[in-house]
């Protein structure tokens, strides 16, 4: 029997897909254009640990709102732009819901646009929705406040988490919905994956290669504060505004695709004779 203990004397074999030179450890397979490619979809920490063989912890991620590309301009169906310059393929409407009493976690609904072919997500708005304790149906008050935000986006579809408390909502949306004769799709989403993993690997790609944009109206809203007080740490966080957000850029989005101009009304001549 060989008592010799297993892979003594063994040597790792390191090649980082970028050498010390600069250049591609594989060109043919990996010129630098699609290198700089890969960089921008995973993110650097990401990158330097699967591409450079170099660890990076996710105790040091932190999520810099000064990341945040804002635009001030409303998106247009017709053209689906954004601002007139930023194309719009795609659109997601979040709700990660809580009972919103006071002290309780927060009930967020967010609205994302997408721009798939160039991997940008807008950060349109999100609706915090409190209701008071002396509230005797907060989740009916929640749903009329979800359907007027669903409304002045002009969005007939929306993702719900699910769990624990969110179970029965989507019946009491969709009732909600039928009383104000508003058609709308509801989807329901488990999540079981940890909420500080499903925030970092979904918003932290995008903000740190710069493609992730968010309205002027979010600069005023609480999650700024959230961008600026999130730690790795499960349990350190108010991060519910973050958690909608994550949930958002996750999800399959509804495609967008330009409506065209309005129709007018043409008249014909009708002054004549036969």
């Amino acid at each position: 029997m060989n008592n010799e203990p297993f892979l003594r004397g063994y040597r790792t074999l390191h090649i980082p897909i970028i050498g010390p030179d600069g250049e591609s450890a594989w060109p043919t397979l990996f010129p630098i254009e699609k290198i700089d490619e890969l960089r921008e979809t995973v993110g650097p920490r990401h990158f330097s640990a699967q591409m450079m063989l170099e660890f990076v912890s996710a105790d040091r991620a932190r999520l810099d709102p000064g990341a945040l590309q804002f635009y001030s301009g409303e998106f247009d169906a017709r053209n689906a732009k954004i601002s007139g310059d930023f194309p719009i393929t795609g659109v997601a409407c979040y709700w990660d819901p809580s009972s919103a009493r006071d002290g309780a976690d927060s009930s967020v609904c967010v609205i994302i646009f997408r721009d798939d072919k160039n991997r940008r997500a807008f950060i349109h708005d999100v609706k915090y929705l409190a209701t008071g304790d002396d509230d005797l149906h907060p989740f009916a008050t929640q749903c009329g406040r979800v359907l007027d935000f669903l409304t002045k986006y002009d969005q007939r579809h929306i993702a719900i988490e699910v769990n624990g408390i969110g179970n029965a909502l989507p019946e009491i949306l969709r009732g909600a919905a039928m009383a104000c004769k508003q058609p709308l799709v509801i989807q329901k989403i488990i999540n079981k994956e940890n909420k500080e993993h499903r925030i970092l690997d979904a918003i932290e790609p995008l903000l740190a290669t710069g493609r992730l944009f968010a309205h002027e109206r979010i600069r005023r809203s609480k999650i700024i504060t959230e961008f600026e007080d999130w730690l790795p740490a499960a349990g350190a966080n108010r991060d519910d505004g973050l958690d909608a957000i994550a949930g958002a850029l996750r999800i399959q989005p509804i495609a967008v695709r330009p409506r065209g101009q309005m129709f007018l009304p043409l008249s014909a001549t009708t002054d004549f004779k036969v």
